[in-house]
């Protein structure tokens, strides 16, 4: 009786370790991928750009203007996808080169977009990724209010979204490229409006440190141009 009572002490002991390692295993199985809804850092996949549009360049550079009121309409994911791929999209997957000109391929620029009335996106604040054409979560809530009390501009104000233009200036061999580029990716963005009867105003009447602070963006970038856009 002894002998029984060991024997099945030992073989109950046996199961309780190895339910025990089990357990320990499951834990650290990776878990199910964070949403754009709960979770800064998740990842988002934008809808493939167009590459063959309706409007010609000529026709887009003779229609281009600034615009700075907006019909009160949401903007799509669609929408926002391709403007975010005329600012930085890539073009040339085997050498990562991008829709705009960037000295030595450097590529100076942080594209984020600021996310109020997007249908299918929640209000916040993304990071373009040109990697993948993705949208990395940074911030939920009403970014766009607090973009406007750091830069107090109607146009930012009554935009569905807008689009801040960021550099990197330790990445700069000389602080004006870093300027130029900007240059190029503002006025990518503002022909791709056209195609999308869309228009942009870009706004630099704004300290970058102060958008810098409000945003709780990098150290490490200055922002440069804020373009509110929105259906004309």
């Amino acid at each position: 009786m002894e002998r029984f009572n060991r024997s099945g002490e030992m073989r109950q002991t046996t199961v309780i370790a190895v339910l025990v390692s089990l357990l320990c295993l499951v834990s650290f199985l990776p878990g199910p991928i964070p949403t754009a809804q709960g979770q800064t850092g998740a990842a988002i996949s934008l809808p493939q750009p167009v590459l063959d549009g309706t409007v010609s360049i000529e026709k887009a550079l003779s229609q281009r203007r600034t615009l700075r009121s907006y019909q009160d309409l949401p903007l799509t994911m669609a929408d926002v996808s391709q403007m975010l791929w005329a600012a930085q999209g890539i073009t040339e997957p085997k050498k990562g080169l991008r829709t705009a000109p960037s000295a030595r391929a450097i590529y100076l620029m942080q594209i984020y977009l600021v996310a109020d009335r997007v249908t299918g996106l929640p209000a916040g604040l993304y990071k373009y990724q040109p990697q993948g054409h993705q949208l990395i979560k940074v911030a939920d809530g009403d970014i766009k209010g607090i973009l406007f009390g750091a830069a107090p501009q109607n146009p930012i104000k009554n935009a569905p979204a807008a689009m801040i233009i960021a550099g990197f200036p330790a990445k700069a061999p000389n602080s004006a490229w870093m300027y130029l580029e900007a240059g190029h990716v503002a006025e990518n963005v503002a022909l791709q409006a056209v195609s999308l009867k869309m228009g942009i105003v870009t706004v630099g009447g704004f300290k970058p440190d102060d958008v810098k602070k409000a945003l709780k963006l990098p150290e490490s970038e200055t922002p440069i141009y804020i373009l509110p856009m929105g259906k004309k």
